[in-house]
């Protein structure tokens, strides 16, 4: 009989995510076993209220090394968080929820908006996103496939 952790899907160190109500496709992310967060590139950030509850409207770029066609959306506030980056600089960032897509699977994860202009990668997806859901293969990639080239 195999036990629970044998049937979690493997993925690797980097996969290509949907963020599906913020209009993002496919974004690719770092999947990071030592971030407890995750984290979104976002800017523009500008927030405001609707009907009492506090909201954030921001742009995203989800090709890497690639600042043509943002998409431009909003979601609501869930806190404000002081997040301490990987260079021990702590800042009050955002905190939206929205679902992920990776694999078969959809679930909601809290993301941090952050700029990460000068990160390899436009998305983190932490440890708290994915533990008890998958099963990390360091030494592989995009076990959860690419996403189909686009027709030109």
């Amino acid at each position: 009989m195999a036990s629970k952790r044998e049937a979690l899907p493997v993925i690797g160190w980097r996969e290509w995510v949907g963020l599906p109500e913020l209009g993002i496709e496919a974004i690719k992310a770092k999947v990071d076993t030592g971030a407890r967060s995750s984290s979104l590139h976002a800017f523009e950030l500008e927030a405001f209220t609707r009907n009492g509850v506090d909201w954030v409207r921001f742009e995203i770029h989800p090709n890497q090394r690639n600042a043509a066609n943002p998409v431009l959306t909003e979601a609501p506030v869930l806190e404000y968080r002081s997040i301490r980056s990987s260079s021990g600089v702590a800042s009050r960032r955002p905190v939206i929820v929205t679902p992920v897509r990776l694999m078969d699977q959809v679930w909601p994860v809290e993301l941090t908006l952050a700029n990460r202009d000068e990160m390899g990668f436009r998305m983190l997806l932490g440890r708290q996103a994915f533990r008890r859901r998958f099963l990390v293969d360091a030494g592989r990639s995009y076990r959860g496939a690419r996403p189909p080239k686009k027709q030109r």
